[in-house]
């Protein structure tokens, strides 16, 4: 109205209802919010299915004074959003629900996931999922796994953590095969089949095998094995060390069973005190 009608200052303010002061002094974005935008900016470009809450989860140790309401209008000043998938549209058809774990290591589920290098070799990779603590616990990547191959580099897992109590599985032939079935009987595990055709009685894993292909093979271009190898290894570390999971109390899956276990120690110890006692 000033620049266009050449109306005064304080006729054009006052038709506006805008104090004459707030015109000649705009808002300024302080320091502490210039800051933050910019990380949030930073965290929004490597982590691409992140939406505010999840970032406001890494942002929460270095600005502790930050409420999420804060953080959502950075978010959408910065016109950040995560692209909703479609859901699929299937035939309704009985749910078997999975039966809940309750402790380390009772139950490991298991699946494969396919990818393809930049020459289009295709690669598989296994991949391992405790469905209590939610941890990654292994991740095999191959131009073929075998049945022996999968045995083999579940070893290589319980060597660090131990054998689980079972193993949840599909039908595939590595999961069938004589190999694993001897594998699975020589160390006591429960081998649990889910029925053919219902991926979701193993939702553990298929829950992770999607975070795994969005969060890590949708970005990235492997030109070999080896880098394919490098890059997997790096997010699997990522994922159970930093970055927070909505069902653990939006904290990572390592340290949630971290504090497991030593809420399981102290019960242990109680316990042992207290027979003692008596």
């Amino acid at each position: 109205m000033v620049d266009q009608f050449h109306l005064s200052e304080r006729r054009a303010c006052r038709l506006v209802g805008l104090a004459r002061d707030s015109y000649r002094h705009p808002p300024e974005e302080s320091e502490m919010n210039q800051a933050l935008s910019a990380k949030i900016i930073e965290i929004a470009h490597v982590r691409r299915r992140f939406g505010y809450r999840r970032i406001h989860d890494l942002l929460r140790p270095y600005f502790a004074g930050v409420n999420h309401k804060r953080l959502l209008r950075l978010y959408q000043q910065a016109n950040l959003s995560v692209r909703k998938r479609r859901k699929a549209k299937r035939p309704v058809s009985e749910r078997v629900p999975l039966q809940l774990a309750s402790v380390v290591n009772e139950v490991w589920s298991m699946d494969f996931v396919s990818d393809s290098l930049a020459n289009g070799r295709r690669i598989k990779c296994l991949t391992v999922a405790d469905d209590f603590t939610h941890e990654c616990v292994q991740i095999g990547i191959d131009f073929g796994i075998s049945g022996e191959y999968v045995t083999r580099l579940l070893d290589e897992a319980a060597r660090f953590r131990g054998y689980p109590l079972a193993v949840r599985t599909d039908n595939g032939p590595e999961f069938t095969s004589r190999a694993f079935m001897a594998w699975a009987q020589s160390h006591g595990i429960r081998h649990l089949l889910i029925e053919p055709g219902r991926p979701m009685q193993n939702g553990y894993i298929e829950s992770f095998n999607g975070k795994f292909r969005d969060e890590c093979l949708n970005e990235h271009w492997f030109q070999t094995l080896t880098q394919a190898r490098a890059a997997i290894a790096a997010w699997r570390q990522d994922f159970n060390e930093v970055r927070p999971h909505s069902s653990l109390g939006r904290i990572p899956p390592a340290r949630f069973a971290e504090q497991h276990r030593q809420r399981a120690g102290d019960a242990a110890e109680d316990q042992l005190v207290n027979s003692q006692i008596d």
